[in-house]
């Protein structure tokens, strides 16, 4: 369990921040900046939240929450020669993870109406704030591949923010009424 006793270190005051394994890295660098992203996401999922009454889309979310600071941790250690491999002191994302979001995804489609159209991100206000959570994965996940193409990225993180936009977009299309309600590109509409 972590224990937070003093909000406030000064050790960041360098414009570097501390990394799991001890290192420090700028706060600008890709690795922190993916790590920053995928904060920002979950932040998203939290907002997003607040606008949903159904428990068990709450209950969902909150379990994604959870995951996304898993995800963090993973992304805050560094990899010992490509070595991904969860322990007791390594946090890693793992392919269960992802698994579970497949099936999370497989349940919410199952009851949506068919697309025919690329939607608007919008309809409902629990919608729209999920779309939003969607958005805000797909920037977390463009950080994470940049930090990806000049260091070793944990490759189930990245099957797993994928995947997790998929389910936010899957999430935001039952809170349109089963897609019922979404609202359609018209595309050169207003030309």
């Amino acid at each position: 369990m972590v224990k937070l006793n003093k909000i406030y270190t000064r050790t960041g005051d360098d414009g570097t921040t501390g990394l799991v394994d001890g290192s420090r890295e700028a706060k600008h660098s890709a690795r922190i900046a993916a790590i920053g992203a995928v904060d920002e996401a979950n932040s998203a999922i939290g907002f997003a939240i607040c606008g949903l009454e159904d428990e068990a889309h709450r209950a969902l979310l909150t379990r994604i929450q959870n995951d996304m600071f898993d995800l963090g941790a993973d992304l805050a250690t560094p990899a010992a020669n490509g070595d991904f491999s969860p322990s007791e002191m390594v946090l890693r994302i793992v392919d269960t993870q992802t698994l579970w979001l497949e099936q999370q995804i497989d349940a919410l489609n199952e009851a949506l109406e068919p697309l025919t159209s690329f939607v608007l991100p919008g309809g409902s206000e629990a919608s729209a704030r999920v779309h939003l959570a969607r958005a805000t994965t797909r920037a977390a996940e463009r950080y994470m591949t940049e930090l990806a193409e000049g260091a070793d990225v944990n490759p189930a993180a990245l099957a797993y923010i994928n995947r997790l936009s998929d389910l936010l977009f899957v999430l935001a299309r039952v809170l349109n009424d089963n897609g019922k309600s979404d609202v359609k590109w018209v595309p050169g509409a207003n030309r």
